[in-house]
């Protein structure tokens, strides 16, 4: 326990020594710069990536030089956008903040590399891919009913109607799911915009349609489980075996272009929310209330194509 986790437990404490003070403040701070958990296992890999990509030319390991960085950056701006090589820069620039090394992004050489590359490449996202409500339903009538077709309805119709990253979905756990009158209420924790561990809800309502009703099917699928607690969404061994394994967010992926496409992304149910509901008439904050995005940025985003298409003055032109 740390002195200030037993301050706040209520221990007697004694004076800390200037030594253990100056630990627990420098583990605060590194805690502090290692940000999320996600965060970190994004930036690990990205990390991994550059390590391997510098054995392979002979080039010396982190720290790295300004001029390495800048020949780093130019190479993966061949084979990837500018949201990948935004995070792997963001990872190499926190790992050189962690180990108190100068920071070689701040070089101007480099700085002139990044803008050439913005230039070059673009710095607008790629965006998920958004279906239509119709086709979702027609694709979601066609899983079977078997135990993990039953897990796969629940997975997408959960993920749509609530909204849920991949991550938060593949979190979740049966005693987090209340079951009321109205329909459900999802109980989770450490989303990507809430960093702190603060506890969130999302709310999912019967629909009049069984086939196609979030409540329903995760009802069914609980039933199959037959147990209170653990993961939520598990995986399946030969013969419809249920496991205690939490399913990973890949599979979550996998299932998406399953049964509804390959086009489509696990970050197409996100999407597909956002833009439905907006097109449907629902307001920033009622979508917001759900997403759990702090700003409009990304709402506005989300429905952008849409709105072009199906908004549009061209439509009323009378030709």
């Amino acid at each position: 326990m740390t002195l200030l986790a037993a301050k706040v437990s209520g221990q007697a404490l004694r004076l800390a020594t200037h030594e253990e003070l100056a630990q627990q403040t420098a583990a605060f701070f590194n805690r502090g710069l290692e940000g999320a958990l996600n965060t970190q296992l994004a930036y690990r890999s990205d990390l991994n990536q550059l390590r391997q990509w510098l054995q392979r030319r002979e080039l010396a390991d982190l720290p790295l030089t300004p001029a390495t960085l800048a020949a780093y950056l130019s190479d993966e701006a061949t084979r990837h956008k500018w949201a990948t090589l935004s995070r792997r820069l963001a990872a190499i620039r926190k790992w050189h903040r962690l180990h108190q090394h100068p920071d070689p992004a701040l070089d101007q050489t480099v700085q002139t590399v990044l803008e050439g590359i913005k230039r070059t490449l673009g710095t607008e996202p790629g965006q998920a891919l958004a279906f239509d409500i119709e086709e979702f339903k027609a694709k979601i009538r066609s899983i079977p009913l078997t135990p993990a077709g039953l897990r796969e309805r629940a997975l997408l119709l959960v993920g749509f109607v609530g909204a849920f990253r991949r991550s938060e979905l593949v979190a979740l756990n049966i005693e987090s799911v209340q079951f009321t009158r109205e329909g459900a209420v999802v109980t989770y924790q450490g989303s990507k915009t809430n960093q702190y561990g603060k506890t969130e809800q999302k709310a999912l309502f019967f629909s009049p349609d069984p086939d196609t009703c979030p409540v329903r099917a995760l009802q069914d699928y609980t039933m199959v489980l037959d147990r209170a607690t653990g993961p939520l969404f598990v995986r399946f061994r030969k013969g419809n075996h249920i496991t205690g394994d939490r399913l990973s967010d890949k599979q979550v992926a996998r299932t998406t272009k399953t049964y509804l496409g390959q086009e489509y992304s696990a970050h197409s149910l996100r999407a597909s929310f956002v833009t439905i509901a907006k097109l449907n008439g629902a307001d920033d904050s009622q979508i917001m209330q759900q997403t759990k995005h702090r700003t409009r940025t990304m709402i506005d985003r989300y429905t952008r194509v849409q709105q072009v298409v199906r908004h549009n003055a061209a439509m009323k032109l009378g030709l």
